[in-house]
């Protein structure tokens, strides 16, 4: 029965459902979700709110550090066996999580669900689904990106109705046992590592039909299969640095404003009921953007859907000086949305288009790496420079210059050839 339904549909389509389920479950881990829990922890061991967002600072950084091995070891190990080791060993953090008690648990715990879940449970799947699409690349992960949109609009709500309920010790021990139950089997009986390990090409049966499509922007072809880069070659590239800049720019950003929204809105005399609903319609508008931006990184050359991206960032941080009323907050909240649904597809393609498949792992690796670096610096600079002006206008200004420089480097950032680095 199954093999007949895969003569049908190609095979990497159920990889890309995989792949969304481990993005999904990556939600303990991310921020969003851990939020829930501060308050619980303030309140139930006298803890202060800088002890604790210190900790999961620090946490994130050191985890972030270390990333980079676990792209390598993706790279030896394959998708598969490192899917169904981190997703065990992610689900064992959760269960940690809700037996805390100390301030050397605590930061034990966001460690792991940082590096586990944050991290690798995101980097996985941008490298398995990597392997199995070239041609039809971007929009497999707009399908795949549906995961993470939908984690954020649900683990927050399910969070909060778990612990009034019950507590938070069971909502980690819920997510634990959800982990182990759902997404482990699907990783250790549904992921083959590669098409080519069960006689099938990237792209399957569009693979043909996709060679005749005709590209944008006066490219040959966007998303050609390109050479293989080791990740000692592409550090040897500009393209490979000017990227990774790219990465950690929107990732110190978006932080810093998701961290300080509701004071950010404080500040503007706003409501933290309407930042909720801000943070709310800013992942609803994603969900269709990650979609067109998905098209759009199949037909043009993705560094320029980059630059785009920090053209939106620069409006972005000029709106949030002047949103003062309701329409500016919605408005806000849109354009966020965009920007966020042309990143996060953005981001993940540009490593296979320009530096091939094999070492996905260790390339996209470092670029996760970079990812957590950025988000563990971003809530800082905002509240140090709140602390001192007593506003957000100073720090706001100063960050303009974060995706100034992002444009630049996503303009440099070309996709490389080897013969630039032999000649």
């Amino acid at each position: 029965m199954k093999s007949r339904v895969f003569e049908k549909i190609y095979y990497g389509w159920f990889i890309v459902f995989i792949g969304a389920l481990g993005i999904f479950f990556s939600g303990p881990g991310q921020t969003y979700s851990n939020s829930a829990f501060i308050d619980q922890y303030i309140l139930d061991f006298g803890w202060s709110r800088s002890e604790v967002s210190g900790m999961y600072s620090a946490a994130t950084l050191v985890a972030g550090l270390i990333m980079m091995f676990v792209g390598k070891f993706i790279d030896r190990f394959g998708p598969r066996i490192m899917m169904v080791t981190i997703g065990s060993l992610f689900a064992i953090a959760l269960f940690w999580n809700s037996m805390v008690s100390s301030l050397w648990m605590l930061a034990i715990g966001f460690f792991l669900i940082r590096l586990l879940g944050q991290g690798s449970m995101t980097l996985i799947p941008n490298t398995l689904v990597a392997q199995w699409f070239i041609q039809k690349r971007g929009f497999a992960f707009s399908i795949m990106t549906l995961g993470s949109f939908i984690s954020a609009m649900v683990f927050p709500v399910i969070n909060t109705w778990l612990i009034d309920t019950w507590d938070w010790r069971f909502a980690w021990q819920f997510w634990s046992i959800l982990l182990l139950v759902v997404f482990v089997p699907f990783a250790l009986f549904g992921v083959r590592n590669t098409p080519e390990d069960v006689g099938l090409e990237p792209d399957g049966f569009a693979g043909k039909e996709a060679k005749h499509a005709k590209p944008i922007m006066g490219t040959t072809n966007i998303n050609a299969d390109t050479e293989d880069w080791t990740l000692k070659e592409a550090r040897q590239t500009r393209t490979f640095w000017a990227i990774l800049i790219c990465i950690g720019i929107p990732a110190m950003v978006n932080t810093g404003i998701t961290f300080h929204i509701i004071s950010i809105f404080g500040s503007n005399d706003l409501s933290p009921a309407l930042a909720a609903t801000v943070l709310s319609l800013m992942a609803a508008v994603g969900i269709p953007m990650s979609f067109v931006s998905g098209i759009i990184t199949d037909r043009i050359p993705t560094n320029y859907l980059l630059a785009v991206i920090f053209i939106v960032e620069i409006i972005l941080l000029t709106m949030l000086l002047f949103t003062t009323n309701f329409f500016l907050a919605i408005l806000f909240g849109v354009i966020w949305g965009i920007a966020n649904g042309l990143e996060r597809i953005s981001i993940k393609v540009i490593w296979p288009n320009f530096f091939g498949r094999k070492y996905i792992g260790s390339i996209s690796g470092v670029g996760v790496t970079m990812t957590v670096i950025g988000s563990s610096l971003g809530p800082l600079p905002f509240g140090v420079g709140y602390d001192l002006f007593h506003s957000y206008t100073y720090v706001i200004l100063a960050t303009l210059i974060f995706p100034v420089i992002g444009l630049i480097c996503a303009l440099i950032a070309k996709k490389p050839s080897k013969a630039q680095i032999q000649a």
